[in-house]
């Protein structure tokens, strides 16, 4: 009887133990063998997908509750050959796999059971299998771009948690590392804010921007060894990529207000002035139902890898953090829309994950129609004090239907006055339309950004969908005012295409940005004092009349301490009547680390566009600030930045360098 027992207990051990599963981990490493964050990490069986995870900061991947069986473990990243390896998975769970990402783009796989392996070992003691995958749909390339030439090797670089791209990177064609137009990809001109006299324009006003594209795209541009063009570079967006230590309350405002006061880093004789805007953070666990509809462009230029097999990736991510309070629904659009998912509640994750799963790409591209029959669907399940979202992932390429810039911000602005926001993810290369899907993120009440790896893409979907997808507050607009006693001339730091007339700031009518829960929005002005020389050109006086600004010193000021004072506007998600909070701001230093850090970042931006206001920046010093003013940094995300810098500099150089030897 005792061994009838023992041999049910053992039996019944050995069948708990096969249901849990076992934990299947490792690690991916470039060449060198350094540690690779960031990479997708997929465990298949049966040909399909059975679960998805990005390496960590070291590079070391795990899945849990595995069951017995034999799988393949696929590793995609950027720059990188996909790398496969087979594992046969038992009642115990097999040695750590350490798996060898190689530069190029054709598929191979490399993998090495248990990590004590030698590099000598790599093809000796692995499974190797290799295959190529079908070939990304052709590009129309620029006729005017420099021919490509066979990419070569430069210093590996390894990229942070944040970006998710690691070493070994190619250069493209002569120039490399010049800042050269990317292939057919188009960005709307800026022209950078001058600086400005206080006795004629006291008053600068814009409207916010929690966009962050322009940071992930100017980060594909580095890791692929090209400096990115000047207008890809939107100096606020990057630095509103990063969050910052502010305060999320004030005056019963959905958002903290926070100023400070340092030197500038780029000029010894101006001081730099921080606005910091904290929108109140979401309690875990506290996300509102969902309504949320997805606009995929499924024509034939998003077939490549780092379009819609990104976006199919990434949405099959978000799926599973959805539950039944939730609903989604999927419009795709190629020569013509379709429902490929009606509105499905978020816990039928078998119907989402297999209409994602049946995505593909082909055809002509008509956004317009689309757009439409999106925006009517949010409708129709639209949830009262819910989060109603349209949200287009697209590489902005609208080629039929509605294709007129006007026609589609007209249909968008229409739309968004129903309570229904719009976010927009970019993806791809070559042909991106960063322009396009700005403005209509703009009009839209939504943000823009661009998923450059499957980690961004969770960042923006997952870990940060409150953010990305909850409002706390519309057409945010900021006004400063400046003291003539104590400001000479001032320069707003990026926002060019978010600046206002000053009689906008009080115009209910006119529209401005949204922020989420959670989002930071942080300006900077760099601050001329007065008598101090800009280097801009002034106006003769006028003969018939006298100005309505006259000099500070011809006109009565009233005595104060105030550098300036920050107004900001606001609505509610649901209102239409906008709230005024002031904040004076002393005439003193009160630094901390995030004008610090925020300078570093700006310095980046403008050293990045070559701006005639750099003055004395260099990488070196921004490199010194990032590091210096670091701080928390639980995501790696301002480590990145670092790298980044260093890597912009190297590039900077080289193409300097070639730039001389052409002479």
């Amino acid at each position: 009887m005792r061994l009838f027992v023992a041999a049910l207990f053992v039996l019944f051990v050995s069948l708990t133990g096969q249901a849990a599963g076992v934990v299947v981990q490792g690690r991916i490493v470039d060449p060198s063998g350094s540690a690779v964050p960031g990479a997708t990490v997929e465990l298949f069986s049966g040909g399909k997908a059975a679960m998805t995870t990005v390496s960590g900061a070291d590079g070391t991947f795990r899945f849990a509750s595995v069951a017995a069986g034999s799988y393949e473990i696929r590793v995609t990243l950027s720059g990188f050959r996909q790398s496969r390896a087979a594992i046969a998975v038992g009642a115990s769970a097999p040695a750590p796999v350490t798996i060898k990402l190689l530069v190029g783009s054709t598929a191979e796989s490399v993998a090495v059971a248990g990590e004590r392996k030698a590099d000598a070992d790599w093809t000796k003691s692995a499974r190797v299998e290799r295959a190529v995958p079908p070939p990304p749909a052709p590009q129309t390339r620029n006729p005017n771009a420099a021919p490509v030439e066979t990419p070569k090797m430069v210093d590996s670089i390894t990229g942070g948690v944040a970006g998710g791209v690691a070493g070994g990177l190619a250069g493209r064609g002569p120039g490399f590392g010049a800042n050269q137009p990317a292939d057919n990809e188009s960005y709307a001109a800026i022209e950078e804010n001058t600086f400005r006299r206080v006795h004629e324009q006291p008053l600068s006003t814009f409207s916010i921007d929690v966009d962050t594209a322009s940071y992930a795209n100017v980060r594909r541009f580095l890791n692929e060894g090209r400096l990115p063009p000047a207008d890809a570079v939107r100096v606020e967006e990057l630095i509103n990529y990063f969050h910052f230590d502010y305060p999320d309350a004030i005056q019963g405002a959905p958002f903290g207000v926070t100023t400070e006061l340092t030197t500038c880093p780029w000029n010894a004789r101006h001081q730099l002035a921080l606005i910091g805007l904290q929108a109140k953070r979401l309690p875990a666990g506290r996300t509102p139902p969902r309504n949320l509809v997805f606009l995929l462009d499924v024509s034939g230029s998003m077939s490549s890898d780092d379009k819609l097999p990104l976006v199919r990736t990434a949405m099959k991510m978000l799926a599973q953090t959805l539950n039944g309070e939730d609903s989604v629904a999927i419009v795709t659009y190629a020569g013509w829309s379709r429902v490929a998912l009606p509105a499905t509640r978020g816990d039928r994750q078998a119907a989402i994950l297999d209409a994602i799963s049946g995505l593909s790409a082909g055809g002509s591209t008509n956004g317009g129609a689309g757009i439409q029959q999106a925006y009517e669907i949010a409708q129709q399940h639209f949830v009262k004090d819910g989060i109603n979202r349209v949200i287009l992932a697209t590489d902005g390429d609208f080629n039929v239907g509605v294709t007129s810039m006007n026609d589609l911000t007209r249909l968008i602005e229409d739309r968004r006055a129903s309570g229904v926001f719009l976010s927009v993810l970019g993806v791809g290369t070559g042909n991106l339309k960063d322009s396009t899907m700005e403005r209509l993120a703009d009009k839209g009440n939504g943000n823009y950004s661009y998923l450059d790896s499957l980690t961004e893409a969770r960042r923006v979907l997952v870990a940060e969908a409150g953010s990305t997808l909850v409002a706390v507050a519309k057409d945010v607009k900021i006004q400063v005012e400046f003291n003539p006693a104590k400001v000479g001339a001032y320069r707003l730091v990026g926002y060019e295409n978010r600046r206002l007339r000053a009689r906008d700031f009080n115009d209910d009518r006119k529209d401005a940005g949204e922020m989420g829960a959670g989002h930071a929005v942080t300006a900077l002005y760099e601050i001329v004092p007065p008598g101090e020389e800009i280097g801009a050109p002034g106006v003769d006086a006028l003969k018939y009349q006298r100005p309505a600004d006259r000099p500070a010193s011809k006109m009565e000021t009233i005595p104060s301490n105030e550098l300036m004072t920050v107004k900001v506007r606001y609505k509610q998600p649901a209102g239409e009547t906008s709230t005024l909070v002031t904040v004076p701001v002393q005439a003193r230093l009160s630094a901390t680390r995030n004008a610090g850090f925020a300078a570093a970042v700006a310095e980046f931006g403008m050293l990045l566009r070559h701006s005639p206001y750099k003055a004395d920046a260099t990488w070196e010093d921004a490199v010194k600030l990032a590091r210096e003013h670091r701080g928390s940094d639980p995501d790696g995300y301002r480590a990145e930045l670092v790298r980044l810098i260093e890597l912009a500099a190297s590039l900077d150089r080289q193409a300097t360098t070639t730039s001389v030897s052409r002479r």
